[in-house]
């Protein structure tokens, strides 16, 4: 995501309206986001769909790192020989 850039990245409701495609179109190609403010404080954030996909992807991927990290503290982890043995499980399960 590139740097927000206060005189050209923060508008107010009323000129995000008036403007609406002209923002959507610069979202869409320049990937920056736009921040935009209702009575001079911050009421909401526009970026691209592919921002947000890249945004989306990278929660669940630190939630994943996450929650293997809590699960290796509390000893919750498999021997190689037995994530054979669930893995061998779960593929025959899969092709029934």
């Amino acid at each position: 995501m590139n740097d927000i850039l206060v005189s050209n990245d923060i508008i107010p409701v009323g000129q995000f309206k008036t403007s609406l495609a002209k923002y959507l179109k610069e979202i869409k190609n320049k990937r920056n986001s736009l921040i935009i403010t209702q009575n001079g404080k911050p009421a909401g954030v526009l970026i691209s769909p592919a921002e947000f996909d890249k945004l989306r992807q990278t929660k669940l991927f630190i939630e994943s790192i996450s929650s293997g990290l809590s699960d290796s503290e509390k000893g919750e982890v498999f021997s190689t020989s037995n994530l054979k043995s669930e893995l061998k499980r779960f593929r025959a399960k899969r092709e029934k």
